[in-house]
């Protein structure tokens, strides 16, 4: 169905057709009209699926009519980048409206911020620290407000936030709109909303914890000390176009990084101790391609909604299943495809096995000849590389059963993927 369909004013359906988008997604169509009767809800869906215009053009929607440059609505996000991006969706979406944004996060200064809020504006989209340091200081009014989103909950409550979140959530008015959207449900998702949602309708599109149908998902196997090589081989043969590659620490994104830029391979680093400047820097390359490799932790790559990505690289295997879902969920949004490929040592295997059991597929195998084929020549994985006594009884499986078993996928095929 077309977007006017849903119950949208002119204005707004007039924003989205400029963006290039003629129909609404699954989450889109199931939970805009639920959200136009002003119902409180909780959304739940894949990442890449439109969870963002979701709910920013029904609030859009809502405060149009009404009194400008007061505070209406509150957008929550857990970092920074997925801040600045909702905030470019509402003055996207909201361009034919005389509505404002204004984002409130930390590693910049509050004075813009206080003088934002001081001047009044309809929406603000806050990281939770941020905007209590800017409601201790009596910076925020919530005496007008109307509706609530609480954007990528889980991720919110992995990061810590739920005593900041509860905080605020004390300070806002108890008769209004709220909205929780969430990439999974978890217990903890559960029972936040439960305390922040009232009468609440449930929209669940696909099954919880499930990649996009357009991933393709490939299985390198790799000595951990070689894994670096073994990435500069693949970065040197794909295809060009734009890659976000996964570390699990800071240090090891910018040492991956520095290693990659020595081999030749223009690579740049995010994670959260770099300035907020460099940040929305290095950010702004990659969306407009002048920067064509990434290397980020998970909090950082939080929010990076670029089209554009075709391949995401697990270059350490994340240590929570639903974590591996939020990363290849970066690449095949909206409908394209993309491919997702991780660099599994031995000491990794159990975890990926874990990964595999959740989103329901073995994924194809490949070795790439003179990198650490560890294993895969039908010896045992404690002969080579560590892995506790504890975790190997875990499964009667060595690591060369499970990377040798089907399906298979050869280093031709590998390097010459079509994304």
């Amino acid at each position: 169905m077309p977007f006017a369909s849903l119950g949208l004013t002119p204005e707004l359906v007039r924003a989205v057709t400029e963006e290039g988008y003629a129909h609404p997604t699954p989450i889109q169509q199931e939970t805009i009209p639920l959200a136009l009767q002003g119902r409180d809800l909780i959304g739940s869906a894949q990442t890449g699926t439109g969870k963002t215009a979701a709910f920013m053009l029904p609030i859009l929607q809502r405060l149009a009519p009404g009194p400008k440059h007061t505070l209406r609505a509150l957008v929550l996000a857990p970092t920074r980048e997925l801040a600045e991006q909702v905030l470019q969706s509402a003055r996207t979406y909201g361009r034919h409206t005389r509505l404002s944004a204004a984002a409130i996060y930390g590693g910049v200064g509050m004075e813009p911020q206080t003088q934002a809020l001081r001047r009044g504006v309809d929406i603000v989209v806050a990281t939770p620290g941020r905007l209590l340091d800017h409601m201790e200081r009596g910076h925020v009014d919530f005496s007008r407000l109307e509706v609530l989103v609480l954007d990528e909950a889980d991720r919110m409550l992995d990061m810590g936030f739920a005593p900041d979140v509860r905080r605020i959530l004390r300070a806002l008015p108890a008769k209004r709109q709220t909205l929780l959207f969430s990439a999974t449900i978890s217990l903890e998702v559960d029972a936040l909303a439960r305390a922040a949602l009232n009468g609440h309708a449930s929209v669940e599109i696909g099954r919880r914890a499930q990649a996009a149908d357009g991933i393709e998902h490939v299985i390198v196997a790799v000595d951990k000390l070689q894994k670096r090589a073994a990435l500069a081989k693949i970065l040197q043969a794909k295809p060009a176009g734009q890659t976000l590659v996964f570390t699990r620490t800071k240090y090891g994104a910018d040492k991956l990084a520095g290693y990659l830029k020595k081999e030749g391979i223009p690579a740049h680093a995010l994670h959260g101790d770099k300035a907020q400047s460099h940040r929305t820097r290095t950010l702004d390359a990659f969306r407009q391609g002048a920067a064509e490799i990434l290397v980020a932790t998970d909090i950082a790559a939080r929010g990076i909604d670029v089209d554009g990505i075709r391949m995401v690289v697990n270059f350490d295997v994340p240590n929570d299943p639903e974590t591996y879902v939020h990363r290849v969920g970066r690449t095949a949004r909206a409908g394209a495809r993309g491919l997702a490929l991780t660099l599994l040592s031995p000491d990794e295997w159990l975890v990926m096995a874990d990964i595999e059991k959740l989103i329901g597929q073995t994924f194809p195998r490949e070795v790439i000849p003179g990198f650490g084929q560890c294993g895969t020549a039908g010896r045992d994985v404690g002969k080579n590389r560590t892995v506790s006594r504890v975790r190997r009884r875990r499964t009667s499986l060595p690591y060369a059963s499970l990377l040798t078993q089907p399906p298979y996928v050869s280093s031709q095929a590998l390097f010459s993927m079509e994304t």
